[in-house]
C-alpha cells in the first residue's frame, strides 16, 4: 500500500502504526518523527514567510472568506507517487488543503485513490481516528493496542488530578494577535488534567476574544498554546506582547501561573501525543503533581518571568 499524508497527525499515526517504508508523500508540516521530513512534500503553503501573527491571522481570513485553500497541492507530484490511500481532513482548512484543492489534484489522476477524511470534533473522535486508520490500513489490532496504552495514561492522570480536589480556572489562548481560545479538543484536555476551561467550548472552533473577556474570567492558570508554536517560540511571542495593568492584577499572572507549551506537538495536533500535552497540562495546573519528563519538557513556565517584568515597569 502506497499512502500519501496531507495531515501531520494522520503521518504521525502511521508511524506509529508501523508504516516507515509506506509512507510516499506528505504535506510540509509533516515533521514527526524525524523520519517523516525525509519523505516527498506534496503539500506547500500560499502564505509568505515571516509573516508576523497578526499578519498569519489576516491572510487566512482573507483567504478563507474568499473560498481559496491556503496551501498548494502538486498534481504532478502526486499523480507520480501514485497512492492507493491519501488521507486528508475538512475540519479545519487553516490546517490542510481544502477539499476542493485535493479533488482538483485527484482529477488528473486515471487510478482514483481511496480518499479517508478526518475530521475530530473532540478528544474521543481523535483516538476513533487513530482505530479508523488502523482498519483501513489494515492494522486494527496494532491500532487498538496504541489507543489502550492512550487510555492508560488518561485514567492514571484522572485518578492523580482528583486528590487535588476543585480544579482550578484556566484559559488556554490558541492565538495571541488577536487573541483566540482553543476549542475542538481543547477544553477537553484541560479537563482531564484536572482543570476546568472557563472560556473554551468543546466540539466548537476556536474563537476569538478580547483581553477584557480574558482578564474577566479570572483565570487562576494561563495556558498559552498559539497553534503551531513550539514552547520557546510561544514564550518570546508572550514575552514581546503589551498588556494593560489590570492583566497583571489577574490571578494567573499576579501568581505567576503563566506557562508557554509546545503546542505544535501536543495539543493542536490530533494525535497520539495530545496525551502528552494532558499531562503537561497537569503539571501547570498542580505542580505537585508527577509527570514524565517528556510531558515537562513540552512546558516552559513563564509566570516569573512576566512577575519580574511587571516589578520593573512599576519601580520605572
Amino acid at each position: 500500500m502506497r499512502i500519501v499524508s496531507l495531515l501531520p497527525s494522520a503521518t504521525e499515526t502511521l508511524f506509529a502504526l508501523g508504516f516507515d517504508d509506506e509512507i510516499a508523500g506528505v504535506s510540509h508540516e509533516c515533521d514527526f518523527p524525524p523520519k517523516a521530513k525525509t519523505k516527498t512534500v506534496v503539500v506547500r503553503s500560499r502564505l509568505p514567510e515571516g509573516l508576523s501573527p497578526a499578519e498569519i491571522d489576516q491572510q487566512v481570513r482573507e483567504h478563507v472568506e474568499r473560498g481559496e485553500s491556503i496551501y498548494a497541492v502538486n498534481r504532478e507530484l502526486l499523480e507520480e507517487l501514485r497512492p492507493d490511500l491519501v488521507i486528508t481532513q475538512e475540519l479545519c482548512h487553516v490546517c490542510a488543503a481544502t477539499p476542493e484543492e485535493l479533488a482538483a489534484a485527484l482529477a488528473y489522476m486515471k487510478e482514483q485513490p481511496e480518499v479517508l477524511s478526518l475530521d475530530p470534533l473532540d478528544l474521543g473522535d481523535v483516538w476513533r481516528d487513530i482505530l479508523w486508520i488502523g482498519e483501513t490500513t489494515g492494522r486494527r489490532e496494532r491500532a487498538q493496542a496504541f489507543v489502550e496504552k492512550i487510555g492508560m495514561r488518561l485514567a492514571q492522570l484522572e485518578m492523580d488530578a482528583a486528590y487535588f480536589g476543585r480544579p482550578p480556572r484556566a484559559v488556554v489562548l490558541e492565538w495571541l494577535q488577536p487573541l483566540y481560545v482553543g476549542g475542538h479538543w481543547v477544553p477537553e484536555m484541560v479537563a482531564a488534567a484536572g482543570g476546568a476551561d472557563v472560556l473554551g467550548t468543546a466540539k466548537k472552533p476556536s474563537r476569538r476574544v478580547t483581553m477584557e473577556e480574558v482578564m474577566d474570567a479570572a483565570p487562576e492558570v494561563l495556558l498559552i498554546a498559539p497553534c503551531g508554536y513550539d514552547a520557546k517560540k510561544t514564550r518570546q511571542e508572550y514575552l514581546s506582547m503589551s498588556f494593560p495593568e489590570a492583566w497583571q492584577r489577574m490571578p494567573a499572572v499576579r501568581d505567576g501561573r503563566v506557562y508557554a507549551l509546545n503546542a505544535n506537538d501536543y495539543v493542536s495536533r490530533p494525535a497520539g501525543r495530545l496525551v502528552t500535552g494532558i499531562e503537561a497540562m497537569a503539571k501547570a495546573l498542580h505542580p505537585e503533581m508527577q509527570v514524565r519528563s517528556r510531558a515537562l519538557a513540552a512546558m516552559i513556565h513563564i509566570g516569573e518571568m512576566n512577575r519580574q517584568s511587571r516589578s520593573a515597569s512599576l519601580a520605572s
